[in-house]
């Protein structure tokens, strides 16, 4: 099955199917949440029933599949199942810290457990490596088995869990006669209309905890730069971060997500994605943390995240790296690339290490994206192992395993 050719770094690719799809009056998170009652799930991979994460969440949803169900083509032929000729997979990344190999004696010779299987081990990389997987949605799999769907609200009362949830915030919350919901950071408050102008119920608490997410970037929190007021570029980066945490966010607690409040930042989002396409990528990882800080505030109660997921989500606020350094080594496209300096007007001095060849870039410069996007992946997963390092790291990410 022939893989699609990439050409341009993932968050590029993702960042233009998301401006398209606001050009045509929609973003992939603004969907409709419930179809005849039936409660719509982000994308998932099949074989182990986890969902994607970050940019990888929004690039599937940027396929427009009803279908959350997705997979690599090994794991739908471990299934039984057939990928039909001609479907196009879809791109989605992650970070191997790791690498697994057969394990061999002095002379070369691999060694064997009891049951004569090869004993296998796993060796930390010297540095965190993008790797690409290809996964097709379950739409394009002949043999699968017909979705399953809840009817929202049956198993449990989302509401009270909601209520629950934000009450646990400690959240200073105000409903007043304005017509508006807000967050203000300088009082650490949330201001809301009344609960009786809401049409359903589900808005109110969609809406509370939109609001929730802005308060999550306080200082003393997760300590974000919101911006000062609308038209403001750090203040459309905020609305961004909380429109896709208040979907992840509708999920986990199945209240859904109120799709009709982001109109008014259309324009400043598509302005900010084509200014900078990496955006998309930091907005979903920052939604990911807002999501995990907000679900973490009642620590007894019984959330949907197991035990790996936690570990996976429940990453403390990190510093991410803002440009490239002297020193820095990255591998990109088979090349390790060297910051040699830095030069006047932004443009930095580079070696390629493998062929010698030195040259000078700008920030502006794609490959300078790619390599920072790379650097800012390293900081992350190192973060990341010092969660899991007592974890194998099949155990923590069994559903990114590259396609063929």
């Amino acid at each position: 099955m022939a893989k699609n050719v990439v050409s341009k770094p993932m968050h590029e690719q993702v960042a233009e199917k998301v401006i398209d799809a606001l050009r045509a009056g929609t973003a992939p998170w603004q969907r409709p949440w419930d179809v005849e009652g039936m409660q719509l799930l982000l994308p998932y991979n099949f074989q182990s029933g986890k969902r994607y994460h970050g940019i990888n969440a929004v690039s599937l949803l940027t396929t427009g599949r009803d279908d959350p169900r997705w997979m690599t083509y090994r794991q739908a032929e471990e299934g039984g199942f057939q990928v039909r000729k001609g479907e196009k997979s879809t791109l989605i990344q992650f970070v191997k810290t790791s690498d697994e190999r057969v394990k061999r004696d002095q002379s070369g010779k691999i060694l064997h457990d009891e049951l004569g299987e090869p004993i296998k081990e796993s060796k930390k990389l010297p540095q965190a490596v993008i790797r690409n997987a290809y996964v097709f949605n379950a739409a394009q799999i002949d043999g699968m088995p017909i979705l399953e769907r809840t009817v929202a609200g049956s198993a449990w009362d989302p509401i009270d869990k909601a209520e629950k949830l934000i009450a646990a915030s400690g959240a200073k919350i105000y409903h007043e006669y304005s017509g508006k919901a807000f967050y203000d950071l300088n009082r650490d408050s949330i201001t809301l209309p009344y609960k009786d102008w809401f049409s359903h119920s589900d808005k109110y608490y969609a809406t509370v905890l939109h609001e929730l997410g802005h308060w999550t970037g306080h200082p003393d929190r997760l300590n974000r730069d919101m911006g000062n007021d609308f038209g403001d570029p750090k203040y459309a980066k905020e609305e961004l971060r909380a429109e896709i945490a208040s979907m992840l966010l509708g999920q986990e607690l199945g209240i859904g997500h109120d799709s009709g409040q982001h109109y008014a930042y259309v324009e400043n989002w598509i302005n900010l994605l084509e200014d900078n396409p990496y955006e998309i990528f930091s907005a979903a990882m920052d939604a990911e943390k807002i999501l995990s800080f907000i679900l973490g505030l009642d620590k007894k109660q019984e959330l949907s995240l197991d035990h790996e997921e936690e570990h996976f989500l429940g990453l403390p606020p990190v510093k991410v790296p803002t440009y490239l350094t002297t020193g820095d080594k990255i591998h990109y496209n088979d090349a390790i690339y060297e910051v040699l300096g830095h030069l006047k007007k932004g443009r930095v001095k580079m070696q390629d290490t493998s062929s010698g060849n030195v040259f000078t870039m700008n920030r502006n410069d794609r490959l300078y994206t790619s390599l920072l996007y790379l650097k800012r992946e390293e900081a992350l997963a190192n973060q990341q192992n010092e969660l899991i390092k007592n974890v194998d790291e099949t155990e923590v990410l069994p559903f990114l395993e590259p396609g063929r």
